[in-house]
């Protein structure tokens, strides 16, 4: 059940209907925009029903939320939620792109990819230090090892970091270091993890599971909502289908279906989507197009020689290129993406 309040509502009518609501059994959410503040009601909304909601001062309408996820539904928030990474917000007018090698393999080849991706106009730095594969014998990452090479780039370049935690027992360890917590696609249903990472209060990066419809997308989301945390970039990286030319089937139309059910951001990984270099261009514009609010973008210094995912990661010249090739999609979707130099000048602050 969603409460919305009249315009100019005081702090303490605010606090009496959270405590009328509370005293019922029910949690409140509280999402304040611009000219209303909306309460989130979450609980068992039977004990609400001959609760005369509307009389108490300061109360305009109640509606009720009949979708199964209540947090992320689009209802629930007044306005878009932004989340803050670094020096931008996800979800506001500004296209945030996330870029950045597979797999930390070095201190050297990550400055570099990071020193090029921020000139260019990225926003955060992504770098995988445990890397979930389908093969036990394949390179899983550095470890913590490349989690202290992700903080020492993040020092030097002020690029903020995105690593992926695959486990409950190293969320800690991976928050200590990392600035957004990715849960990767095959963790999208894993309830313990997405638990965990809600107590904390450090942005969510969650992708879409491979085989995962837009409902069970959401309601992993509303499992990190639940523990407390609101900051969930959601991230669109293809599903699996039939179709062999790809790595995965591009789910373009998910984004403006997330964009009416829920008022997180959306983003989009191209890199996994195409899983081939030459497709994350074309990609990466119709994500833009169909209303994405960021791009997640796989970048290494020589593709050819990387330990993971090198046939989908673009060199350096050609992300310079794409972000370049990026800007008129971005304008034509009211979006804008920061000049090179703007973008070095920001993380420096």
């Amino acid at each position: 059940m969603i409460i919305v309040t009249r315009e100019g509502i005081t702090e303490e009518e605010l606090d009496h209907i959270r405590e009328r609501v509370e005293a019922m059994g029910l949690r409140t959410h509280v999402s304040r925009g611009e000219h209303r503040t909306v309460i989130g009601c979450v609980g068992d909304e039977g004990r609400l029903l001959h609760v005369p909601l509307t009389s108490i001062p300061g109360v305009e309408t109640v509606h009720e939320v009949m979708k199964p996820y209540k947090l992320a539904a689009r209802e629930f928030s007044a306005d878009p939620t932004r989340v803050t990474v670094g020096k931008m917000d996800f979800g506001g007018t500004e296209l945030g792109v996330i870029a950045g090698p597979c797999t930390v393999e070095g201190s050297d080849m990550l400055r570099e990819t990071a020193s090029r991706v921020g000139a260019a106009g990225a926003r955060a730095l992504r770098g995988g230090a445990f890397k979930p594969r389908t093969s036990p014998y394949s390179f899983r990452g550095l470890g913590e090892e490349g989690l202290r090479i992700l903080a020492q780039v993040r020092e030097d370049t002020g690029m903020p970091v995105v690593t992926e935690v695959m486990d409950t027992r190293q969320v800690e360890l991976v928050a200590s270091y990392a600035d957004v917590l990715q849960v990767g696609a095959r963790n999208m249903q894993n309830f313990a993890l997405l638990s965990e990472v809600g107590r904390l209060r450090r942005p969510v990066l969650l992708k879409r599971g491979m085989s995962s419809t837009v409902k069970d997308f959401l309601l992993a989301a509303e499992y990190v909502m639940s523990q407390g945390n609101p900051n969930v970039i959601l991230c669109v990286r293809g599903i699996r289908t039939f179709e062999t030319a790809t790595r995965n089937t591009f789910d373009l139309d998910a984004i403006p279906v997330l964009k009416q059910e829920t008022h997180l951001p959306v983003i989009a990984d191209p890199s996994h989507a195409a899983g081939r270099r030459p497709l994350v261009a074309p990609l990466a514009y119709a994500a833009v197009a169909a209303g994405a609010d960021g791009l997640m973008i796989e970048v290494h210094p020589d593709p050819e020689c990387a330990t993971s995912d090198g046939e989908q990661s673009l060199d350096l010249n050609e992300f310079d290129a794409l972000m370049a090739a990026l800007r008129p999609f971005a304008s034509a979707a009211g979006r804008t993406l920061p000049a090179p130099s703007e973008a070095v000048a920001s993380m420096s602050v």
